[in-house]
Order: structure tokens, then sequence, then C-alpha cells
């Protein structure tokens, strides 16, 4: 992990594209602006979290509704 120190109104540039900018610091809580192309999808850690979970969730279900439709076509009744 990259550790950088900046105060507000600095930035950061990641691949040319992706600008993080230090909007403000009160207390412990950091306020940062992220300019990025249109294509690039940003969420918050614990929103990305939730969306994998979810997508996990999704694929088992899927699964599970293939293998039983496998199985119907293997043993019609």
């Amino acid at each position: 992990m990259l550790v950088l120190s900046r105060k507000k109104g600095e930035s950061v540039i990641i691949q040319d594209e992706i600008e993080i900018t230090v909007l403000g610091v009160e207390g412990d809580t950091v306020r940062i602006g992220i300019s990025a192309p249109k294509n690039v999808d940003i969420f918050r850690k614990e929103i990305y979290l939730s969306i994998q979970e979810a997508n996990r969730e999704s694929a088992a279900q899927s699964e599970a509704g293939i293998h039983n439709l496998l199985q119907h076509f293997k043993n019609p009744k």
C-alpha cells in the first residue's frame, strides 16, 4: 500500500485519468473529491462489498437452478 500525506487542496493522480483531491479535514473525517472517466465505477468500500456479496448469492442461486434443470433432463419423470 502506498501511503501519502496530502493537505487540503492537494491531489493524487492515478494513471493519467483519475484525480483524487483532499477537499477538507474536520476531526477524523477527510472529505475527498474524485475525478474519473464515466466508465470508471467508484464505490464506498462498504457498498462495494455489499454488491460483491449480492453477486455471489445470485451466482450461487443461478448455479443451483442450472444444476436442478440439468438433473431434470438427466432423470425426466
